[in-house]
């Protein structure tokens, strides 16, 4: 029945348009790609949530993704240029066009807390502030330990942090609909759990920014397993 009436709701939509609009091919668009996604999000999940992402998230053409996704990383680098040289954060493009965001606990979280550091918000802010600008994607959020203490211990406190950084984002306006919060635990090491320096490297944030493409919407609601 929901997606009868989105449906309808477009041929009303769509009826109403002025004919001699010059903007109508643009705005009919939008509107399909927004009823578009919002048939994926109850494919996805059929449930209020589940409309409400796709909904939100819409759709980019294949072709000017690359472009989109370019903009972005490019913001995001220069943005975090200061916490990219000091190793607290790192960028990186990967092959599906999404963006990878490596954040060190050290400096977002105290050990064994999943409270976020007051230091570390203004770089969170600066995050939020050029995701709200490119809407056109699905943010994951994946929070990882190391094995210091028990393995459920470590899923938990991954979990915390991870929505610990959602929650953070959607207080800076942007949309729950887009975030999805993942623990890992100590499932995925980097390094060695043997040393201090590898332990170091285990505790971490990622955060997966993947376009929504028209043609493949799906595979953005897919948390990555890991690069």
């Amino acid at each position: 029945m929901k997606k009868l009436l989105l449906v309808a709701a477009v041929s009303v939509a769509l009826s109403g348009c002025a004919t001699d609009d010059p903007n109508q091919k643009a705005k009919t668009g939008a509107l399909i790609g927004a009823v578009s996604g919002a048939l994926l999000g109850g494919a996805i999940n059929d449930h209020k949530a589940g409309y409400m992402i796709g909904a939100v998230a819409g759709a980019a053409a294949g072709a000017g993704i690359g472009t989109y996704m370019d903009n972005q990383q490019r913001e995001m680098e220069e943005a975090l240029a200061a916490e990219q040289a000091a190793h607290d954060i790192e960028v990186k493009r990967l092959k599906d066009e999404s963006l990878k965001i490596d954040i060190s606990s050290e400096v977002s979280f105290d050990f064994g807390s999943a409270s976020l550091k007051a230091a570390f918000m203004p770089t969170l802010q600066k995050v939020s502030d050029i995701l709200s600008r490119y809407p056109q994607t699905i943010i994951h959020v994946v929070g990882h330990t190391d094995s210091v203490g028990s393995e459920s211990y470590n899923m938990e406190l991954s979990r915390k942090r991870a929505q610990s950084v959602v929650d953070y984002f959607a207080s800076q306006g942007v949309s729950p609909n887009r975030l999805i919060t993942v623990g890992r635990g100590e499932s995925q090491p980097r390094a060695t759990n043997e040393t201090e320096a590898g332990r170091q490297l285990n505790r971490r944030v990622e955060l997966y920014v993947k376009p929504v493409i028209e043609g493949q919407e799906s595979e953005a609601y897919q948390t990555p397993q890991g690069y």
